[in-house]
């Protein structure tokens, strides 16, 4: 892996950052099947989708050590090395907060409420959506760093950023909504899984809100 990101940093300081974000992501999309695997009680499946969300979160983090230990700390690239080390540092909130939503399925043997799941399932979607279209947006860093982050490319990533706004503001209406249906029906549930039920619903936000943070990282990168 070291020798992967070396050797791509060699050619591009944006390459690694790229593949980065590509295993955070697959992290991620594995979120919805972890929930329908659960909520159908097979808890082998949920088992094995865990186990692949924590290699690819492991990935990651090897991917992020690597390129802090790589990345050129040359005068002339086009923006702060430091600015791209902080984009990755939020690329790989997503790993991670998958991870730790993965894990506490599995340990606790979490369920969905069934009144619950549909509009649940879409939440999780839909900040997966999110995560992806971050990473459509750091895919343009290549293009962006030939050109000096100027010209056409700066309006095509601004309307990628535009999306992943819009996208994590559907997932804030969709956290509140669930928030508030939960809160209906807490009478009939223990109050231990209504108290993790609460926070599985933040962290899943939690992810669209780190696909947010990764578009203004790239505003700025933009706005030097």
């Amino acid at each position: 892996m070291g020798f992967l990101i070396s050797d791509m940093l060699s050619r591009s300081p944006v390459a690694p950052l790229q593949e980065h974000i590509k295993t955070a992501c697959k992290a991620a999309q594995l979120l919805p099947s972890l929930f329908e695997a659960a909520n159908l009680n097979d808890w082998d499946k949920v088992a094995s989708i865990n186990s692949d969300i924590r290699k690819l979160e492991n990935d990651a983090d090897e991917m992020k050590l690597d390129i802090r230990s790589n990345l050129p700390k040359s005068l002339f690239m086009p923006v702060p090395r430091q600015d791209l080390l902080e984009l990755v540092l939020v690329q790989d909130k997503v790993a991670n907060l998958s991870k730790t939503i993965s894990s506490v399925v599995m340990r606790r043997k979490m369920q969905i409420p069934g009144a619950l799941f549909d509009a649940f399932i879409e939440f999780v979607k839909r900040s997966v959506d999110a995560a992806m279209k971050a990473k459509q947006s750091v895919n343009e860093l290549d293009e962006l760093y030939e050109t000096g982050f100027r010209g056409a490319e700066v309006k095509v990533v601004e309307k990628l950023i535009a999306k992943l706004d819009k996208i994590e503001t559907e997932t804030d209406v969709m956290q509140a909504s669930l928030q508030e249906s939960l809160f209906v029906m807490e009478q009939d549930l223990p109050p231990v899984e209504v108290m993790f039920l609460y926070k599985l619903i933040d962290q899943v936000a939690d992810v669209a809100d780190m696909a947010e943070r990764i578009g203004r990282r790239l505003e700025l990168l933009l706005a030097k």
